[in-house]
């Protein structure tokens, strides 16, 4: 199992680029599902959650080619609707094959899905909306069965509560339904809006992209026409490598980024006194005369990320000051906590609320990554460390970054990757 070392203490320089983003790649692999010819995907990160993906339709019978950034995909060769738990524990995202395989083939088995332990995820909003669609649904021996026998109708879909990966599932299952679908509080991140953009350059028509009403006018069953695909940059990965300029109080440039996908990070860094210069598909952090304490409640788009929580968390420490994070999303994401108070933070927790104390002084320390956003923040702490860190159970970290030490290492930081 390998584990990261880390030797802190040093400013970073130069330029980073961003990948695509995971979190958009996964959901536009599924609707290659609904494809009529084989689907190119470029801009994709070779992470493992995407090599799991992959690996789920090539289960189900797709074949693909995988080469630098880019993946063909051909899944109209698909001869099995059974997504089997061994590859479905892996990874959550691995739900996102219910609505389209349901929608092409009336019928399909998905395992009830695993992956971080940041707490409960339930998928019954899915099923529930599917339901709607004239879907009949059963959970039986750790699986879901699916069918629609006459097929998804068009259906009005209010969400209780904001789900990203319910409102990508449904809107997939849309595309290929009979009538009109109307989906209420739809989740407006950018990932759900390129696939509502890919789907609709595929030729259905999709009204509200961007917003939280979404109307798809399904096909009707048949096939749609998605040939090429660009994924869009991972706001996340940006983030965190902005956070990592912030720690260290460096000036770095990040190449390849979307600047209006990160405006409640950029906002949040600037109230904390750091300066930006803005271009193009390029942002440059400037360090901070004066690194102030923030105050941040998660909430989703276009409010503060929940996967920047635990980063933030991380530069909190360096602030003049005392931060509060309140985590609204996730019951169980603060399990970082414990682990940077080993490196001498003094973090306090009531509830979902963190309490941060500023000016610390860290020291190395063996630390246990738990999930994929904690284990950035511990990195990130390392690199203001005194001494030695070694972050341990980086196979979380593999879920979500490509090469983190590599481009760590190119910005000047002393991080190496090791076995243990």
């Amino acid at each position: 199992m390998d584990y990261l070392e880390i030797q802190g203490g040093n400013r970073l320089h130069g330029t980073v680029t961003i990948d695509g983003a995971k979190n958009a790649a996964l959901p536009l692999i599924a609707a290659t599902i609904l494809a009529q010819t084989p689907v190119t995907i470029d801009n994709l990160p070779r992470v493992n959650d995407i090599f799991t993906m992959l690996r789920l339709l090539e289960n189900l019978g797709s074949t693909y080619t995988f080469e630098g950034n880019s993946a063909t995909i051909d899944a109209t060769t698909i001869d099995n609707t059974t997504a089997i738990y061994d590859i479905v524990r892996k990874m959550r995202a691995s739900i996102l094959t219910l609505g389209p395989l349901l929608a092409r083939f009336g019928i399909c088995k998905v395992s009830l899905p695993g992956g971080c332990a940041i707490g409960q995820r339930p998928i019954d909003l899915h099923l529930k909306a599917l339901e709607m669609m004239g879907a009949e649904i059963e959970i039986k021996e750790g699986y879901v069965i699916a069918t629609a026998p006459d097929g998804l109708k068009g259906a009005t879909i209010v969400f209780d509560k904001i789900t990203v990966t319910g409102t990508e599932n449904i809107v997939m299952a849309a595309a290929l339904a009979e009538g009109k679908t109307h989906i209420i509080n739809a989740a407006k991140e950018p990932e759900v809006v390129q696939l509502c953009e890919i789907i609709r350059d595929a030729g259905i028509k999709i009204e509200g992209i961007g917003s939280d009403e979404l109307v798809i006018h399904g096909s009707g069953g048949e096939l749609i026409d998605i040939r090429h695909i660009t994924v869009i940059p991972d706001r996340i990965e940006a983030g965190t490598y902005l956070c990592a300029g912030a720690i260290t109080n460096s000036s770095i440039t990040l190449e390849k980024v979307n600047h209006a996908h990160l405006v409640s990070i950029i906002l949040k860094l600037q109230e904390m006194g750091y300066d930006f210069e803005i271009e193009k598909e390029r942002i440059t952090i400037k360090p901070a005369s004066r690194i102030k304490p923030v105050r941040i409640s998660t909430s989703e788009y276009p409010g503060f990320p929940t996967d920047m929580q635990a980063q933030f968390m991380a530069l909190a420490l360096i602030a003049e000051g005392t931060s509060t994070i309140e985590e609204r999303l996730f019951e169980n994401r603060f399990m970082h906590v414990s682990e940077l108070n080993r490196m001498g933070a003094k973090i306090t927790l009531n509830n979902h609320i963190a309490t941060v104390e500023g000016n610390a002084e860290l020291y190395g320390a063996d630390v246990m990554a738990t999930d994929l956003r904690a284990s950035s923040a511990l990195v990130l702490a390392g690199l203001i460390a005194k001494g030695t860190t070694r972050v341990h159970r980086i196979y979380h970290l593999d879920r979500g970054y490509v090469k983190l030490e590599k481009k760590l290492q190119k910005l000047g930081a002393k991080i190496e990757r090791l076995k243990e």
